[in-house]
C-alpha cells in the first residue's frame, strides 16, 4: 500500500483544497493529513475561522481522507513520514523547494494550485 501525506490549516474549505485532496489521493492509496492546532496556528500568527477539532471533523468527512492528524510544530515533518510509512509527501507548488529535506525519507511531489480560489481570496472578498 502506498501512503501519501500532506499538511495545511484548511480553513474555509473550499473546492481549491479538494481539488488538492483529491490529487494527493490519486498518488497513492492512502492519505494522511495533518492539520495545524490551533496552538500551533497562533505560533504561526495566522488565524483560523474553524477550531482545529471542527476543521479535524470536515476532513475526516471528506471520501479522499483516510486519516487526519493533528500538525504540532513545524519540525515533526520527518518523524511523522517515519511514524506513518509514508511513501510520498504532498504540498502545493507555491512551497516549491521548502520540503526537499523530506527527500531522504519519501518522494516528495509539489502539486501546481488551483488556480482562480485562495482562503485568502475567500477573506479578502468577504472584507
Amino acid at each position: 500500500m502506498k501512503k501519501v501525506i500532506t499538511y495545511g490549516t484548511f480553513d474555509l474549505l473550499h473546492w481549491g483544497h479538494i481539488k488538492l485532496l483529491e490529487r494527493a489521493k490519486e498518488l497513492g492509496d492512502y492519505l494522511v493529513v495533518a492539520i495545524s492546532t490551533d496552538e500551533f496556528n497562533r505560533l504561526k500568527h495566522k488565524e483560523a475561522y474553524h477550531s482545529f477539532e471542527h476543521r479535524k471533523l470536515i476532513l475526516e468527512a471528506i471520501r479522499y481522507v483516510d486519516e487526519v492528524i493533528p500538525e504540532n510544530e513545524w519540525e515533526q515533518k520527518i518523524q511523522d513520514v517515519k511514524d506513518h510509512n509514508i511513501d510520498i509527501f504532498v504540498m502545493g507548488d507555491d512551497w516549491k523547494g521548502e520540503f526537499d529535506f523530506l527527500k531522504d525519507y519519501c518522494e516528495v511531489v509539489y502539486l501546481p494550485r488551483t488556480t482562480g480560489i485562495s482562503t485568502t481570496k475567500i477573506k479578502d472578498d468577504l472584507r
